[in-house]
């Protein structure tokens, strides 16, 4: 059972992962010369700041796909038992990235990853799937899939370089020529 506590974690959530960042990370609400370190843990995304990231990611991705492409998760739905979310703070505690995998029967699948724009290409969003995939083989779920939009080369290409490689649509999907489909053997 979850406290009421709106910040508060289920006991089985092990300490956060500790993200190193290039000393040239920084945000915008980051200021002085300590933003270097990152803190990437398992958070509720129904924090306003938590799910203000979110919104971005939907307010992004709102104009670029139909609605029937469009395959999201709610607020309730991340909050399930089945669902790992992770969260990426900066030094300054600011929410900077997030992302979640859904244990499904037979494998384990990304979902809602966005890491600010400014945030970009320090390595958070490598790290961010990383750990995800941890908490995949943790759970027992050797095999982790994606579906993610045509248009979003810089993720296509993230996924590509961390192993991922196409494959056809997965159980709930069903071709659709604005999804690219993702698989990779973990081990």
């Amino acid at each position: 059972m979850l406290s009421s506590n709106p910040t508060a974690l289920p006991s089985y959530m092990p300490r956060p992962v500790h993200v190193n960042v290039p000393s040239s990370f920084s945000s915008s609400s980051a200021s002085g010369p300590d933003g270097g370190e990152a803190r990437l843990a398992r958070e509720r995304p129904d924090q306003p700041e938590v799910w203000a990231l979110v919104e971005a990611l939907d307010a992004y991705q709102g104009p670029l796909y139909p609605a029937a492409s469009q395959h999201l998760l709610s607020q309730d739905e991340l909050l399930r038992p089945e669902v790992r979310f992770l969260v990426v703070r900066d030094a300054h505690n600011t929410v900077q990235g997030c992302g979640a995998v859904v244990l499904r029967e037979d494998c384990a699948e990304l979902k809602r990853m966005m890491v600010r724009p400014e945030a970009r290409g320090q390595g958070l969003g490598k790290a961010l799937v990383a750990a995800l995939e941890l908490e995949a083989a943790w759970a027992g779920r050797p095999l982790l899939r994606l579906e993610t939009g045509v248009r979003q080369r810089p993720a296509i290409a993230l996924y590509e370089r961390m192993g991922y490689r196409r494959c056809g649509p997965f159980a709930p999907y069903r071709p659709d020529p604005f999804s690219i489909y993702m698989e990779k053997l973990l081990g």
